[in-house]
Order: C-alpha cells, then sequence, then structure tokens
C-alpha cells in the first residue's frame, strides 16, 4: 500500500517533518481510508498515527574534545609559554594569594599594624616567594 499522500497529509496537519509519521501497522486499513484533514485528526487521536520525536544531535564528541584540562600535546600549542599564560597572571595571583592571607592573620591579632605594613611591602616588592615562606615571616614578627 503507498501511503505516501496519507503521510504528507498528516505531517501537513501535525505541523511536523514527513519524515517523524509513525503509522500503525495493524490501523493502515483505515489510514488508506483517510482522505480529509478531519479523519487524520481522528486516526491521530486513537493513536493510528504517531509523531516521532526529534532525534537531536550527540554532543559527546563535542565534550570529549572541549572537555576541561584537555591534553595539548606540544605539536598542537601555538605562542610562546608566557603567550598562553603570562607572567602578570601568575604575579597577581600569587600576590592576591599572600595579600589575602596576611589580611587574615591581621583579622585574627596575629600581627601588629606596623608588622602588617612592613610585612605588606615586602609582598609588593616580590620578595615573598609564597604563602609558605609568609606564613614563616608571620611566626618570625610574632616572636619579636
Amino acid at each position: 500500500m503507498n501511503l505516501r499522500s496519507k503521510r504528507r497529509l498528516a505531517a501537513d496537519v501535525l505541523g511536523v517533518g514527513q519524515d517523524r509519521i509513525r503509522f500503525d501497522p495493524e490501523a493502515e486499513d483505515f489510514i488508506q481510508d483517510a482522505i480529509t484533514r478531519s479523519t487524520i485528526r481522528g486516526l491521530v487521536g486513537l493513536g493510528a498515527i504517531k509523531v516521532a520525536p526529534v532525534k537531536g544531535n550527540s554532543r559527546g564528541r563535542f565534550r570529549t574534545k572541549h572537555r576541561k584540562g584537555k591534553i595539548r600535546h606540544q605539536g598542537s600549542l601555538k605562542g610562546a609559554k608566557k603567550a598562553r599564560s603570562p607572567k602578570k597572571t601568575a604575579w597577581v595571583h600569587k600576590v592576591r594569594a599572600l595579600r589575602w592571607r596576611l589580611t587574615v592573620a591581621r583579622d585574627r591579632n596575629e600581627l601588629t599594624k606596623e608588622s602588617y605594613t612592613k610585612l605588606y611591602r615586602q609582598i609588593k616588592g616580590g620578595q615573598v616567594r609564597d604563602v609558605k615562606r609568609l606564613l614563616e615571616m608571620i611566626k618570625e614578627s610574632r616572636v619579636k
């Protein structure tokens, strides 16, 4: 049985593409007899004509390609090390971490105002290498 015209009519009535129209094999005789839009609507109500769900595209390949921390081999890198992650950005992160630790220590009354200012200036001048060294310097300032 050729149901191409019925498929086209059902797609038009339901507002979907012809590829998404599914006919119930047991109700093919009723579908063959349907010649008006109202009979098509009735068959949809009975369940003889159904609409298949939208397929959609899988994002699996995209996710593997763009996952966080994706390993980039030497040949696929473009630009110098400093161009990809500038030294200034690393410096800003380090200084912010050190200043935050310093502020926490001051708020806990582990530092006097003078030692806070002194250490703050040392951080600005690049004399403090990392947080561990800063904590050692804070201990030294408490001992004095």
